[in-house]
């Protein structure tokens, strides 16, 4: 009899203490590892997201405020630092056509370059040069002196791009280039009295840039 409820006891006791015995230490942390590849997760997916922003179209409006000149620039991101681009300028107006005010600033640009970026593609800082291609015809603004032609060239640039906000950008910048141009010059801009032609060597300033780029 005796035997039997020490048996039973040691049972009871045996039981009693599995009853107690404390889950592995690695089941304790099941929640905060759920929390860290969640983390990871969103971490990864907004790296990925901003390396999908590797595109941006621009236009600039300093350039509509020079008698109304369409321009676009588009560009691609190869990297964190570097951003090739391309594009284009054309101004088709002659205003007081026929007069003997007449002016116009008429031209059609192309271009194709690289900018470096000093803390990050499409955002602070960056500098740039590139290859471009104008046909002109400008006169009557500050004298009725008239010049067309064409010319081509180098150029270098630089600026910096603020962030408005997830996919817009204010982009400043300015430049110089430089080349080669074939020139006519006539007396005033609706005339046909050429007075001087030839080609030559040119530095001149660059477009100024105060753009709306659009980034995705």
């Amino acid at each position: 009899m005796d035997t039997t409820q020490n048996i039973q006891s040691s049972y009871t006791h045996i039981n009693s203490r599995k009853a107690v015995v404390k889950c592995p230490s690695f089941l304790k942390f099941k929640p905060s590892l759920s929390r860290l590849i969640i983390s990871a997760c969103i971490i990864l997916l907004n790296a990925w997201h901003a390396d999908a922003q590797k595109y941006a179209v621009a236009v600039n409006t300093a350039d509509a405020i020079a008698l109304g000149t369409i321009s676009v620039d588009c560009s691609y991101s190869t990297g964190r630092h570097i951003t090739v681009n391309a594009g284009a300028r054309i101004n088709p107006w002659t205003f007081k056509s026929g007069s003997s005010k007449q002016f116009q600033t008429r031209h059609q640009t192309y271009y194709a370059g690289i900018r470096y970026w000093y803390w990050n593609a499409y955002s602070g800082w960056w500098t740039g040069a590139k290859a471009q291609f104008q046909e002109y015809n400008r006169g009557g603004i500050l004298s009725q002196t008239t010049e067309e032609g064409n010319a081509y060239g180098l150029a270098i640039n630089g600026g910096y791009s603020l962030m408005l906000s997830k996919h817009l950008n204010l982009d400043f910048g300015i430049g110089l280039w430089g080349g080669k141009q074939s020139y006519t010059e006539f007396s005033c801009p609706k005339c046909g009295r050429i007075t001087a032609s030839g080609k030559r060597f040119f530095i001149l300033p660059d477009e100024l840039i105060i753009s709306l780029a659009w980034i995705f």
